[in-house]
């Protein structure tokens, strides 16, 4: 091959707007061995994080995809004089329950959620980041929810397995508790040193 292939792979996940798994890229270059590919993709991923630029090539998705380090963010923003488009309160709740617990039934997530979710779930299919599975064999043939490529995208995860596990979610809670705790135990034992100084005054 006259090019560099790490060159050419490069170019494909420049120009592509979305991530690059490794047969899309075998698609492309057909006599290249699978192996050769998964090689430069790596030399690609340290270099890039060798050279300490703004962006990075990450595993988002199934594929790989260059992608601006968060820092840079709110700059990116500013560019494009737009903001992100967010989801409410309910929309994550619903949209959390989902990536956790799917495949899940409608019927399931409102009885975790105690509401209504039928407006929630339109909405996260418009917006492409849940969909449906299928159907489950119980009477009414109800249908099946789960996650989509483009909710890995959206939150930079690798895979679905790349969500934070629930005991590190509850432990984080935990921690930030006694932080606080710790916090307001030292602020009372600094008042009455306080106190005794101003009376010395």
């Amino acid at each position: 091959m006259g090019k560099s292939l790490k060159l050419i792979i490069e170019s494909l996940l420049f120009a592509s707007d979305k991530p690059l798994t490794t047969a899309d890229i075998h698609s492309c270059l057909p006599d290249v061995d699978m192996g050769e590919i998964k090689s430069a993709l790596r030399v690609l991923q340290y270099e890039y994080e060798a050279f300490g630029r703004s962006f990075g090539l990450k595993e988002v998705a199934g594929g790989y995809q260059f992608r601006s380090h968060p820092e840079y963010g709110p700059y990116i923003l500013k560019m494009l004089q737009s903001s992100p488009p967010k989801l409410s309160k309910a929309a994550m709740e619903t949209l959390a329950v989902i990536a956790y617990k799917q495949p899940i039934l409608r019927q399931e997530i409102e009885r975790l959620r105690g509401v209504d979710v039928g407006g929630v779930l339109r909405n996260l299919l418009e917006k492409g980041l849940i969909r449906i599975m299928g159907r489950k064999n119980l009477p009414g043939r109800p249908l099946v929810y789960g996650t989509t490529k483009k909710f890995l995208e959206v939150f930079d995860l690798k895979d679905i397995d790349s969500l934070p596990k629930l005991k590190e979610i509850k432990t984080l809670g935990t921690q930030e508790d006694e932080t606080m705790e710790i916090s307001k135990q030292s602020a009372q034992a600094e008042r009455p040193n306080q106190e005794t100084a101003e009376e010395s005054l």
